[in-house]
């Protein structure tokens, strides 16, 4: 069973930058759908970015576009997403998320981003 640990969240004034890991083990992703969500108190979690672990296509949400990066590992069983020009809009918990087919079934703990403006 793919266990996933995330890492890399904290606090950041408006404008900076961050980068969130999320580390998997106990399985092979091979045929993977990587994917982080966030979630913000008292709104819908959103998926705003995933990627096909084995031929790296990815897909944002229009809400990070331009601003956030997800990239992966294959050797190092490492996801990441990349995170600039942060906004206070983008204070949530983050997760990181797995799936191969229907929905994803493998969840992070999650970890906390606090945009400061």
């Amino acid at each position: 069973q793919v266990q996933l640990v995330e890492s890399g969240g904290g606090s950041v004034q408006a404008g900076g930058s961050l980068t969130l890991s999320c580390a998997a083990s106990g399985g092979s992703l091979n045929g993977y759908v990587m994917a982080c969500f966030r979630q913000a108190p008292g709104t819908e979690r959103e998926e705003v970015a995933r990627i096909n672990w084995n031929g790296g296509s990815v897909i944002y949400a229009d809400s990070v576009k331009g601003r956030f990066t997800i990239s992966r590992d294959r050797m190092k069983y490492t996801l990441y997403l990349r995170m600039s020009s942060l906004k206070s809009e983008d204070t949530a918990v983050y997760y990181c998320a797995g799936r191969t087919t229907g929905e994803y079934h493998y969840w992070g703990q999650g970890t906390q981003v606090t945009v400061s403006s």
